[in-house]
């Protein structure tokens, strides 16, 4: 495929005890972009200390480094978050605040990426700043891309006017089910149904996915919802499930598949990950054609 795709946010350590593992939501669904034969660009910034040269290393194995869009931050630390994990593989995340990537800046190699990609994938976390905030409100000022929101709440990380704000110059709006309720708000008996068109009415995205965790997932899109029920596997943990899942739609719908072809596969590719430790698995091409078979 010839499109490709800039995700601009986050990058970090999760930590898990004593283990460390690169992540962040914009760099995974970056990582599984290039994964999926989709040509991936990575911007955000990182630290001079160590944390921030074993990720640029990281980055650099992986296509993704490029001193046009990878900034270096003499005076913030690079971001290590410590993740905790529940009995049913569920995370929740400790940030710390500020580092590198609270202060990313408008640069002229920064716009021309973003100008020159065919979808800007961006997320809610990234913007708890108004430096880095800026810069991306920038960017979608000057492309005509297509505008991926991933909403990814972390608490207490986020202001409601930045959602709006975000979600209003959206595309594409991927969210949780949780975290649709709670943009929307009203009854939690509301059907998810209800919550696209409230949401809908409000934001006016071409297109919103509403992921389900093992449920699948619901998609409104070209006037007409589309669902998926989910596949059953073996959960080891859920960090990166929706990190694939959001880049194996966005690949399908720069590739003009099919919507019940991209959901259908969105979700399989999803399971397959949370069957594995850790957000970026290397894909098992097997495995996943057993799980879309399932």
């Amino acid at each position: 495929m010839n499109k490709k795709v800039l995700c601009f946010g986050e990058v970090l350590w999760d930590t898990f005890g004593d283990e460390k593992i690169a992540g962040g939501a914009p760099m995974n669904v970056a990582r599984h972009l290039v994964q999926q034969k989709v040509k991936a660009g990575f911007a955000s910034r990182v630290g001079t200390d160590e944390s921030g040269e074993k990720l640029v290393e990281i980055l650099k194995q992986n296509g993704l480094y490029s001193e046009n869009t990878i900034q270096r931050d003499d005076a913030l630390p690079t971001c290590e978050v410590t993740v905790q994990l529940d009995d049913k593989g569920q995370a929740t995340y400790i940030i710390p605040e500020p580092v590198s990537w609270d202060n990313i800046q408008t640069t002229e190699t920064l716009t021309h990426s973003a100008v020159n990609s065919d979808a800007i994938v961006f997320g809610s976390l990234a913007c708890r700043t108004e430096t880095t905030k800026n810069t991306l409100l920038n960017l979608l000022d000057e492309t005509k891309a297509l505008r991926v929101f991933d909403v990814n709440l972390r608490e207490p990380h986020y202001t409601m006017s930045t959602i709006e704000n975000l979600a209003a110059r959206a595309t594409v709006v991927k969210m949780n089910d949780e975290e649709a309720r709670l943009l929307i708000g009203g009854s939690s008996s509301n059907s998810l149904e209800d919550v696209v068109a409230e949401f809908r009415a409000k934001y006016h995205p071409k297109t919103i996915c509403i992921t389900r965790g093992e449920n699948g997932a619901i998609i409104w899109h070209d006037h007409k919802i589309y669902e998926h029920p989910g596949f059953k596997v073996d959960v080891v943990d859920t960090v990166g499930a929706g990190d694939a899942f959001l880049a194996t739609f966005i690949g399908g719908i720069l590739a003009n598949k099919p919507m019940e072809d991209i959901l259908k596969k969105a979700c399989a590719i999803g399971a397959f990950v949370t069957s594995k430790r850790g957000a970026n698995p290397v894909y098992d091409e097997q495995e996943i054609i057993r799980i879309l078979n399932s």
